[in-house]
């Protein structure tokens, strides 16, 4: 099975990758017994080598998880062997079942197997900053000038773009998690769920629970012989745990005080950092899941901004680098500025606490998650019981990520109807015939456009939403 892992991803042999990287004497380790328990090891790689790496990373992150996950593969696995392809599958398989941004908390977690707590800190934070600056930006820009007719139009033909670039995303991921039948279940199952309103969370558990029940079936696709032995840092601790998660508590303690100081309980900013608090909580499979608990509480239930506006952040958040759920800063961002959290004469201040709120407290459980988690979970790389629950996840996610092209496509397909999702009760013959007469063939067309150029010219997804926005701007004018 490790013979087709490394012919489908390209990436070295991860007995070659032990040999020539792994310290402590890892060459020719014996297979029969593996050695976790050796003593402890000096990290290969110079520290600032790979801060220069995250931070290179972080500015160069386009594309979304999933291209962001192909990125770190690309450079960590195969050019610089900096890391097995066992290891980075299992610690993707872990970060795709946590609650939040798949992509960042992977950085988190190589970071973190490579140089202990503050390489986690640094590489989940850098690959987080240069999007926040950006998005905060670009988000003044937008609500400053988006009433303008030009910005209008591009805006026009960018949310087609985002609708393809979504599909697309369930299509790269299915290709790679979607390997048998049961799978395939999985994320049909998955998507019929969460279209008939069942809870995200409980999505999760059963497919859990089906992956446990089916683990032959599921495991052999993500269990991978590797025997380098685990560094100290990385092997589970009570004590240890216990103080990641105090300071974790102690930091949310004191960043929500902070909130609090510079706004009233009741006010917008105490409303954000607990709703982001709770999205880093209860959404899980990434970034994309992400999106539609965000969705349904900042537009439909807070009502900071509108479901439009949710579609142009999306597009800013797929035309910057670092996760794609950096879309929560436009959302805060947008957030205090429609609220006036600090006043109508002085928006962008507000907007500016908002976005900075939205980040920390979405991203805040991540790094404890990971650094309280990853030594347990290196505990489990050769664990079937583990690893299968994980894989059948990750292709529940699937079926998630098909669900939020659904919602974004009755905005922008129906601008007028605002289809949500596939309710039973949507398609009465009244409302399919007002389906009918908002349909928008010009948004239909730019979207196959931009699934053509993704999927079948392969062009770079900053290319094709530059073509959508130019096309957007044409047929407005």
């Amino acid at each position: 099975m490790k013979t087709e892992v490394s012919q489908q991803t390209g990436a070295p042999d991860p007995r070659v990758h032990q040999a020539s990287s792994s310290p402590g004497g890892a060459q020719g380790g014996d297979r029969s017994s593996p050695p976790e328990d050796s003593g402890p090891t000096q990290p290969a790689i110079p520290f600032a080598r790979a801060l220069a790496f995250w931070f290179k990373l972080g500015c160069i992150s386009f594309g979304g998880p999933a291209g962001q996950i192909a990125l770190m593969h690309r450079e960590l696995v195969q050019e610089r062997r900096w890391i097995s392809e066992q290891r980075f599958v299992h610690a993707l398989n872990y970060c795709m079942v946590l609650p939040g941004p798949e992509a960042q908390q992977l950085a988190t977690y190589l970071g973190w197997l490579m140089h202990r707590t503050w390489g986690g800190i640094v590489a989940g934070a850098l690959f987080v900053l240069p999007s926040l600056v950006l998005l905060i930006a670009l988000s003044w820009a937008y609500m400053a000038l988006g009433d303008q007719p030009l910005v209008a139009g591009i805006l026009y033909g960018i949310k087609p773009a985002v609708l393809a670039i979504v599909l697309q995303a369930a299509h790269r991921l299915g290709t790679r998690t979607l390997r048998t039948p049961v799978h395939w279940v999985l994320a049909l199952a998955a998507l019929v769920a969460l279209g008939f309103d069942v809870p995200f969370p409980m999505v999760i558990v059963a497919a859990a629970l089906a992956g446990w029940v089916f683990a032959r079936q599921l495991a052999p696709a993500y269990v991978i012989d590797d025997h380098s032995p685990t560094p100290l840092h990385a092997q589970p601790s009570r004590a240890r745990l216990l103080r990641v998660l105090f300071a974790g508590l102690a930091l949310w303690a004191l960043a929500f005080a902070l909130t609090l100081q510079i706004d009233s309980p009741q006010g917008t900013l105490a409303a954000m950092g607990e709703f982001f608090t709770k999205a880093a909580l209860v959404t899980f499979g990434g970034a994309y899941a992400v999106l539609p608990y965000v969705v349904q509480g900042a537009v439909e239930a807070q009502g900071w901004l509108t479901p439009e506006q949710m579609m142009d952040g999306l597009a800013l958040g797929e035309s910057t680098p670092g996760p794609l759920i950096m879309v929560v800063a436009f959302v805060g961002f947008v957030g205090g500025w429609t609220q006036a959290v600090f006043g109508p004469g002085a928006l962008l201040a507000g907007g500016m606490a908002g976005a900075c709120v939205a980040t920390v407290f979405t991203f805040l459980p991540s790094f404890i998650f990971i650094l309280a988690g990853g030594p347990f979970v290196e505990a489990t790389r050769n664990r079937v019981g583990f690893t299968a629950p994980l894989a059948a996840i990750s292709a529940c996610v699937v079926g998630v990520i098909v669900h939020l092209a659904i919602y974004f496509s009755g905005h922008v397909l129906w601008p007028d109807t605002s289809l949500t999702g596939p309710t039973v009760d949507a398609w009465g013959l009244d409302r399919l015939q007002a389906l009918g007469a908002g349909f928008d063939l010009r948004a239909l067309a730019l979207t196959v456009g931009a699934g053509l150029l993704l999927m079948v010219a392969r062009l770079n997804v900053l290319w094709v939403l530059a073509l959508s926005a130019l096309a957007g701007l044409v047929l407005s004018l």
